[in-house]
């Protein structure tokens, strides 16, 4: 695999020998039926989908096993019987090139990603939606304070004239 700028999984695939890519073209197909409206994208220089522009899962193919990423708390806790005979160190799911492709523990692992990755950009927009509304209550005290402040520069200025014309009467 000596090309790294792909353009596509595609292209990707293209590149690994022809029994890693059967492989990773059925772990693709599981990805995309349990994330079907994720996009395929490259990131890292590996495959990876996206859903609503936040990353769900991530797989690569490597000379003895593919790999799954990100394993996050939430997958291997709750995956821990199904991913106990595959390793699972620094948010990486290894698996043997050499065995059947766990469809279904694949699909779930994809589902899980997806709702997780859901969950992060709720709770996003909740947090941009309070900055806003903070930045709008702050942009209306601003505003306010502003008018306060030029009402009282007007007040002291017209005070000011008043102050002026009275000592010129008093001359």
């Amino acid at each position: 695999m000596a090309k790294t700028d792909f353009k596509s999984v595609t292209e990707y695939l293209a590149t690994l020998p022809k029994e890693s890519r059967a492989v990773l073209q059925r772990v693709r197909t599981v990805i995309r039926k349990a994330v079907p409206h994720g996009e395929e994208v490259i990131s890292y220089q590996i495959p990876a989908v996206k859903l609503a522009g936040r990353t769900v899962i991530y797989f690569a193919g490597w000379k003895e096993h593919y790999s799954l990423y990100p394993a996050t708390e939430g997958v291997v806790t709750s995956l821990a019987r199904e991913l106990a005979g595959y390793e699972v160190a620094k948010g990486t799911i290894r698996f043997p090139l050499s065995e059947t492709v766990p469809a279904t523990l694949i699909a779930k692992i994809a589902k899980i990603r997806a709702s997780e990755a859901a969950s992060l950009s709720a709770e996003q927009r909740a947090k941009r939606s309070k900055v806003s509304a903070g930045r709008a209550g702050s942009e209306a005290e601003a505003t306010t304070k502003k008018k306060t402040s030029q009402k009282k520069t007007s007040q002291k200025k017209t005070s000011q004239k008043k102050t002026s014309q009275k000592k010129v009467k008093l001359r």
